[in-house]
Order: structure tokens, then sequence, then C-alpha cells
């Protein structure tokens, strides 16, 4: 395998978007965005034909340049989906990636006080530009999103929330059952802070005043801002975080605040929702570090219990960790593809198994 960027046989537009909703957000973050869309093969040569479109968004501190990172011995995912499409694994689509990055790392695509208004951007500012500047088929039964970890979450609460504007969704080790992904780092942060008198901000201060990623504790305290940003910030953008920093004893009322943001936990006040989803894949690695496959399991039993039929999911385990499983999304966007395109469309062959 060549070691640099390969021919598309789709193409991929570059564009700058400039959003209402982001602009004067609280973190001063830009509201000019890039936002890509990928164009199948053929869509040039075709020009009645409309496609159906399907949204990926990524993971905590991800960005859209992360997409052209190139590992030894792999290919990029713009590269794989491609591939997809040019040896006709699925029906030809639209494929639009979002940037959603935010200064804390991510902003789990909701709307906070603590971040900005990141779910109202994809939903009441992208989909509509995507639907008046592509030949899309702008109906939520062919409009798809997909994502990894933070980004799986994203995927999973979309369509709970805007079941009007997405149909379908896959989700890759996303964040579910938060007392397994989330609860078991409060203690290693507690530890953590001791060095900055149990102040995230003190600590988040330092952060910026240095290369970042260079104490261990790095890693988790910026978890811990993003997240708390996300979920738990008063309306002034200031934290509450769900445990004593000092004691690390929980503070019940706002860790239940986060776990009303648990998938796991909205899927019974949103069944309506999850029933009229067209197709569900959610897989995970069995090694992931964060349990994240222990979260899709129950995920797929909550929609089970909501009354989702078993064959709008696709459910799959598979032996990897967190990272480094760009491979399986290729596998979920041909599935999604395949359910979301008009017509009949189960003649093309399901290598997603």
């Amino acid at each position: 395998m060549l070691p640099w960027s390969a021919e598309l046989a789709g193409r991929l537009d570059e564009h700058v978007f400039s959003s209402d909703l982001l602009r004067d957000n609280p973190l001063g973050d830009p509201y000019e965005r890039p936002l890509w869309v990928y164009v199948p093969p053929g869509y040039d040569d075709e020009p009645e034909r409309r496609y159906p479109v399907v949204y990926v968004i990524q993971g905590f501190t991800g960005h859209l340049e992360m997409w052209r990172n190139r590992t030894a011995f792999r290919q990029p995912f713009p590269e794989l989906a491609d591939a997809v499409f040019a040896r006709g694994e699925a029906p030809p689509a639209i494929v639009v990636y979002v940037d959603a990055w935010t200064s804390y790392g991510g902003s789990q695509f909701l709307d906070s006080p603590g971040t900005g208004r990141y779910h109202s951007y994809i939903c009441d500012e992208l989909v509509p530009w995507v639907d008046a500047h592509y030949r899309t088929l702008a109906d939520r039964d062919h409009r798809a999103i997909s994502g990894k970890s933070s980004g799986g979450y994203g995927a999973m609460i979309t369509p709970m929330l805007r079941p009007d504007l997405f149909g379908a969704l896959a989700t890759h080790a996303g964040d579910a059952l938060f007392e397994y992904c989330y609860m078991s780092d409060f203690g290693d942060a507690v530890r953590h802070l001791r060095a900055y008198e149990g102040d995230l901000m003190k600590w988040w201060s330092d952060f910026g005043s240095r290369v970042a990623f260079t104490k261990a504790e790095d890693g988790k305290l910026l978890e811990l801002l993003g997240y708390t940003a996300s979920y738990t910030a008063r309306e002034d953008g200031s934290l509450e975080l769900p445990f004593d920093t000092v004691t690390g004893v929980l503070r019940p009322e706002v860790w239940q605040r986060w776990l009303d943001l648990d998938p796991v936990r909205m899927v019974p006040r949103h069944a309506d929702a999850m029933l009229s989803q067209r197709a569900i894949w959610i897989d995970g690695g069995t090694r992931d570090e964060w349990y994240l496959d222990v979260g899709a399991q129950a995920f797929r039993q909550a929609l089970l219990d909501a009354g989702v039929k078993e064959d709008v999911i696709h459910f799959e385990l598979f032996d990897a960790a967190h990272g480094g499983i760009e491979y399986r999304y290729p596998l979920a966007l041909a599935w999604l593809c395949r359910r979301i395109a008009p017509g009949e469309t189960r003649a093309i062959p399901d290598r997603s198994s």
C-alpha cells in the first residue's frame, strides 16, 4: 500500500461554512467552519438524479483535518468510503464530513451554554444548506448520521432529538452507559487535581500555558472539562462538576443530569423516535478501555425493550480496543446506504457481516 494519498473516484468538495448559530459562542471558537461534502462517482453525469446523505461526525478532540491523517499500511476513512462506492458495494450516496471542534475538545453534539449550539448547527444550518446546494433526497428516510466515540454518542442522540431529520444511524464505540465509561475516571481526576487545589480551571490555565499533553493528567482532565461543559454547564457557561474535586464524593443532582443524557437512559423517553428509524448500526471493540462495548450492549437492549425490531439493528462486537477501528466505518457506511437508498436495494451483497 502506497503511503501517500490516493485519487478518489468521486469528488470531495471543501467548503467554509459561516454559522450564525456558532457566532459569539461562549468559548470564542471560530464560527466559520470547514465543511467537506463528498459526491460519489457519476454524480456529475446524471444531473437529474438525487442521492441519500450520510453525515459523519468525529470523536472527542476531532476536527476535519484529522481525516487526512495517514498511518502505516492503512487508508484514511474518506478514501475507504470512496472505495465503497467505486467498487459498487453500496448504492451511491453523498457523505458530509462535519466539523464540531471546540477549544474544550468537543461539544458532544449538544446545545450547551458551556460550548455552543452544536446540535442546532448541524440540524438547522448544515442539513438545509447541504440540501440546497447538492442533489439530495431531502427526507429523513434518506438521511443518516454516523460517528465514533463522542461522534457515536452524537449519532445516537441526534436522531432521538430530531427524528424529523434523521432516519438511520451508526454508532461505533459510542459513549453510553455513563457509569461505566465516565465514572471510572473520576477517582483519577480527583488525584490529578490535588496539584491544582481541586480547581479544574487552574489545570486548564496551566494546560494552555505549555505544550499540550505533556503531563500525565492532561487527557483525563480535558475529557472531564469537555464533558462537563457539554452536559452540566450553568447558563453563564461556568461548570458544575458531578463530584467534589477534593473528596471525590458524587454530587447526586449533577450526576443525574449527566445520566439524563446517557443514550441508554434516553431511549425510553424517545422511544417513538427510535421506533421510526430505518436502520441502527451498533458496534464496539471487546477490549474498549471505556467499556463502550458494554455500553453498546446496553443501548441495543434499551432499543429492543422499547420495541425496535431486531431486523432494524445491526449489532456486532469485535476484537479491538477503542482506537484504530476506522476499518469499521466503511462497513457501516455501506450498510446504511443500502437501508436509506430509494427503492429496492437488497440485491446488493451485504458485506458487513
